[in-house]
């Protein structure tokens, strides 16, 4: 992001505040940074840091509320997509397969419902259609049914009781893929609304940034990379096409995507599956 010294920025998804500390760096000391965040443990880092800096200002919320902190003419705003490596690595919030934790997976805490909860109750058709739609899973029928015949015994509550039970439904366990990542990353899309918050964000940033602002998404999944790919690239067709220069346009600022180089690999594994794409402001 190009970092205005006097500018005011929106990091949509702190998580732990790398990208803020990054655009602090750059912002002048009457620049202004707005940080949004969902997750109870991130608000926490946020206070922390906007305790030292007083040109942060935190926001308790989902990204698709950006509008709610009250900036208008924004000059960036950064989204950073998918779940956060201290969210994984933290078994207690039940979003890794590889961990004994509860079957939770709520990015906010204060919503419902949770995956147990939902696996409860869900009927087989439903949870069949969420793991394909969310996590192309081939096999999301088997799976779906045997969650159902599962659940008739005992609810399933547990991240290693639905790994085990995915696992049941595959022939094999070897690969480089574990066989439950698909189920395990449907089920977090799904619960927490992830596709329906992007868009939603989407709509309200454009209405945002002003004139040589800019909006930056980086994804790691290929349905919300998909999402934002398309729509950036209708946006850029617009602006081409737009007879009318009153109305906002914006420009993509690369026709691919940029992806994490060599270093930052070797730094950052999981860095492997992002997709960087922007879109500029420029009318």
């Amino acid at each position: 992001m190009h970092v205005q010294p006097s500018g005011t920025y929106i990091d949509a998804t702190f998580g732990r505040g790398g990208h803020s500390r990054a655009i602090l760096e750059r912002l002048g000391p009457d620049g202004r940074l707005y940080v949004f965040d969902r997750d109870p443990q991130a608000i926490v880092c946020a206070h922390e840091l906007a305790a030292e800096d007083s040109r942060v200002s935190v926001v308790h919320a989902a990204f698709s509320s950006i509008a709610s902190c009250g900036a208008r003419e924004v000059d960036g705003i950064l989204f950073d997509l998918g779940i956060s490596s201290p969210q994984v690595d933290d078994a207690s919030r039940g979003f890794s397969f590889r961990q004994e934790g509860p079957l939770d997976m709520r990015m906010d805490p204060r919503t419902s419902p949770n995956a147990a909860e939902w696996l409860a109750s869900a009927d087989e058709r439903e949870i069949a259609d969420v793991l394909y739609q969310y996590g192309d899973e081939r096999r999301s029928r088997l799976i779906a049914k045997r969650v159902v015949e599962a659940r008739r015994r005992a609810p399933l509550t547990t991240t290693l009781e639905l790994a085990k039970l995915v696992h049941s439904c595959f022939p094999h366990h070897g690969g480089r893929i574990d066989n439950a990542t698909r189920t395990f990353q449907a089920l977090r899309i799904f619960i927490n609304d992830e596709l329906g918050e992007i868009e939603r964000a989407l709509a309200t940033a454009l209405g945002l940034v002003k004139c040589g602002g800019r909006i930056l998404v980086i994804a790691f999944h290929s349905l919300e990379d998909r999402f934002v790919k398309r729509r950036f690239r209708e946006l850029d067709a617009q602006a081409r096409e737009a007879a009318d220069s009153s109305a906002p346009r914006f420009r993509l600022l690369a026709r691919k995507s940029v992806q994490a180089g060599d270093a930052e690999l070797a730094a950052n594994p999981r860095a492997r599956s992002a997709r960087l794409r922007a879109v500029e402001r420029v009318a």
